[in-house]
C-alpha cells in the first residue's frame, strides 16, 4: 500500500478544452493513464490537489470522474483554481455516490487517514495577495487548512499537507498559509498550479522545517509521485 500524488490533471472529456496545445502536454491523457497504471495498485491512494477537470458543472465533469474512477487506487481530490464544477461537499459527495464513483473522495475541511499517515489540505491562494477581495479568500483558505489539519490531528499519525497554490515562491511566501503549516509542525507539503516557465520560480526542498514539493502533472511528466510506501 502506497500514497501517491499528482496535481493539475486538467481533464476535458466533456468539453473542448484540450491541454495538448501547450508545450509538453502532447497526448497527456494517454501518458497519465499509462504511467498511473504502471505505478498505482488498487490498494494505493492518490491525492490530486486541484485543477482536476475543465468542466463547468458536476454533470459536465461526469466523464472526467469516470476516467479517474476507472484508474487503480483510491483518489482523494481537492479544489484548484480552475475547478469551476466545484460546489458544496454535500452535493459533490451525493453526486459521486449516485454515479457509483466510490473510489473518489473529497478533501474539504476534513482529513483522511491512510496507514500511519493523515492527508490534509485545501486550495490555498496567491502568495502575494494584497487586494481586500484576495485577502478575504486567502484568510478563508488559511482557516480551511487549519480546520483540515485539526481534523487530521484527531485521527493521529504524521500529517502530510496538500495545496493547489504554492505556499512559497522564489519571490516570497504566503505567510498566512505557511504559518499554519509551521504552527502544526507539518513536515511535508505538496503543491501544484505552476506550469511551464513558471516552474522555474518554484521552491522545492526544505524551508524552515517544511519540505516542499511541486507536483503539477506536466512538471512530473504525467507520472504520479510516490509520497510514502506503507
Amino acid at each position: 500500500m502506497s500514497i501517491f500524488t499528482i496535481a493539475d490533471t486538467h481533464l476535458s472529456f466533456s468539453c473542448d478544452k484540450p491541454m495538448d496545445i501547450f508545450g509538453g502536454w502532447s497526448d497527456y491523457v494517454s501518458r497519465l493513464e499509462a504511467n498511473w497504471r504502471a505505478l498505482v495498485n488498487e490498494d494505493d491512494t492518490v491525492v490530486i490537489p486541484g485543477d482536476i477537470s475543465w468542466a463547468m458543472s458536476l454533470e459536465g465533469a461526469e466523464e472526467d470522474f469516470r476516467f479517474l474512477h476507472r484508474l487503480p487506487g483510491r483518489k482523494i481530490i481537492l479544489k484548484g483554481n480552475h475547478d469551476y464544477w466545484w460546489t458544496t461537499k454535500k452535493k459533490m459527495d451525493s453526486f459521486l455516490a449516485e454515479k457509483g464513483f466510490d473510489t473518489i473522495s473529497i478533501l474539504h475541511n476534513n482529513a483522511f487517514k491512510v496507514g500511519d499517515y493523515v492527508l490534509c489540505g485545501t486550495r490555498g491562494w496567491f502568495y502575494d495577495a494584497e487586494k481586500s477581495a484576495d485577502m478575504k479568500v486567502l484568510l478563508r483558505e488559511a482557516s480551511r487548512l487549519e480546520r483540515s489539519i485539526e481534523e487530521g490531528e484527531k485521527l493521529g499519525g504524521e500529517i502530510i499537507a496538500f495545496l493547489h497554490y504554492p505556499p512559497v515562491m522564489q519571490m516570497g511566501r504566503c505567510e498566512e498559509m505557511f504559518s499554519v503549516l509551521q504552527k502544526h509542525g507539518i513536515k511535508r507539503c505538496y503543491y501544484g498550479h505552476l506550469h511551464g516557465e513558471s516552474t522555474a520560480r518554484s521552491v522545492t526542498g526544505t524551508v524552515d522545517g517544511v519540505k516542499l514539493s511541486l507536483i503539477s502533472a506536466d512538471f512530473l511528466s504525467f507520472c504520479p509521485q510516490l509520497v510514502e510506501k506503507i
